[in-house]
């Protein structure tokens, strides 16, 4: 079985995905095998930083195929996100005919049919994603459907249902094989029902600390294992509080690495302070922790280290 063939099963999943470094729960990868067993789109929701848009990127290297991105955005419409006439190449074309002498009538419909012809069709995310043409179907990603306009999810109903795209002057473009498709949203809003009948769903949270530890060392090769446990037990107890973002995994790895820049063997409460930007991103947050907040809370991590220490 060549590498870039689908998994064989759950475990396979799980083993393949680890293999590039995301550590996956078994439940994600029960819903990735299937959506890649039956064809179906897959929408992840979750909190910022979970991990969702990675599982895009991780099956694109995992079974060799190319990535397509479509970023959402609000005021994000068909022209962006799917495909939109070349006007400029079509005036030059018909200046060109009359400049040609192109005036008779049949000559005048030839030109009408051509200048609605492939060739002077500009290709987004979505047709490049389901382009018959393809040598390999590719992975999709659909990222932040939430931050799109609500209006936008009616365009994506026949692309997800039936990976075709209907375009009125040149006909339906149906993919020759499905692409894997990822929809991405963080709940700024709900997501309209006909979508997400569509795809399979999964929630994806934040991992517990076993999890989460194995991410670190494995995202961040050479950190301490008395550092590494410590963040990551940090990280958990943040978590549990009243903010208003809560870090993300990408923001334990990111200032996993801070803290290895600044030469840190273990959490203090005076580098915990001078960091606290790496790791939160709003100020409100960044004040509460300021002080003695962040000090009780490391108080309780080496509390809790040293019970379990025994």
């Amino acid at each position: 079985m060549s590498d870039t063939a689908l998994p064989t099963s759950i475990d396979d999943t799980l083993a393949r995905l680890s293999a590039l470094d995301y550590v996956a729960d078994r439940q994600l990868a029960t819903c990735v095998y299937l959506a890649l067993k039956l064809q179906r789109p897959l929408f992840l929701e979750g909190e910022p930083g979970t991990g969702k848009t990675e599982i895009a990127r991780t099956l694109a290297t995992m079974l060799g195929r190319p990535l397509i991105r479509l970023q959402c955005y609000e005021g994000l419409d068909l022209a962006g996100a799917a495909y939109e006439w070349n006007y400029g190449r079509q005036m030059m074309e018909i200046r060109l005919a009359e400049a040609t002498g192109g005036g008779a009538k049949e000559s005048r419909d030839a030109l009408a049919n051509e200048l609605f012809s492939e060739r002077f069709l500009t290709k987004r995310a979505l047709l490049q994603a389901i382009d018959p043409a393809n040598p390999v179907p590719p992975v999709l990603l659909i990222d932040e459907l939430d931050r799109a306009d609500e209006p936008f999810e009616a365009f994506l109903l026949e692309v997800l249902a039936d990976y075709q795209i209907t375009i009125p002057e040149l006909g339906t473009v149906k993919a020759s094989q499905p692409p894997i498709v990822i929809l991405t949203s963080n709940r700024t809003r709900e997501i309209h029902d006909a979508v997400k009948r569509r795809c399979l769903y999964h929630w994806v949270d934040f991992p517990d600390a076993k999890r989460e530890l194995d991410i670190l060392q494995r995202r961040v090769p050479g950190i301490g294992p008395a550092l590494a446990a410590q963040i990551v037990a940090f990280i958990q107890k943040l978590r549990s509080l009243e903010l208003t973002k809560l870090p993300g995994i990408a923001e334990t790895i990111e200032w996993t690495r801070a803290l290895m820049e600044l030469d840190a063997m273990v959490l203090d409460p005076e580098v915990i302070q001078h960091t606290l930007g790496v790791l939160l991103k709003y100020q409100d947050d960044i004040a509460r922790m300021q002080g003695s907040e962040a000090a009780r809370l490391l108080d309780q991590v080496r509390e809790e280290a040293r019970v379990a220490g025994g």
